[in-house]
């Protein structure tokens, strides 16, 4: 099984295309990995209305820089389709994945960070 990264983060991490890259360069610099996961609060809200077009800049990015992401959180309070759909197709992909189950933490959790957002080692079977 690959080494996943799990963010985590007082407030929200990812609120644009740019965030985003900042983002994967912290967790490629301090961890060397390029599969992260992260929980949906700590994305902008905005990820989550299609129409505004930010899933698609942002995810973009993840495939630009060959990362792989696993978004997981609750999604049950989202109603439109389309959203219903895209995260139904989302949980087949290879590159990115937003899930409703999010895994224990493996033994091996480790913190490289002092700084507010902290990364560490986190094995997250959807990613394989």
């Amino acid at each position: 099984m690959e080494e996943r990264t799990h963010v985590t983060a007082d407030e929200i991490v990812i609120t644009d295309a740019q965030s985003a890259v900042d983002s994967m360069m912290t967790v490629e610099y301090e961890t060397g990995l390029k599969n992260i996961a992260i929980s949906k609060n700590l994305i902008t809200e905005k990820f989550f209305v299609l129409s505004n077009g930010i899933a698609g800049e942002i995810l973009q990015k993840f495939v630009n820089y060959q990362f792989r992401i696993a978004i997981y959180g609750d999604y049950t309070k989202y109603t439109n389709k389309l959203l219903k759909d895209f995260i139904y197709e989302t949980t087949a992909d290879a590159k990115f994945s937003l899930q409703t189950v999010c895994k224990q933490r493996s033994k091996n959790w480790r913190k490289p960070s002092n700084d507010k957002t902290v990364f560490g080692e986190y094995p997250l079977s959807t990613l394989d």
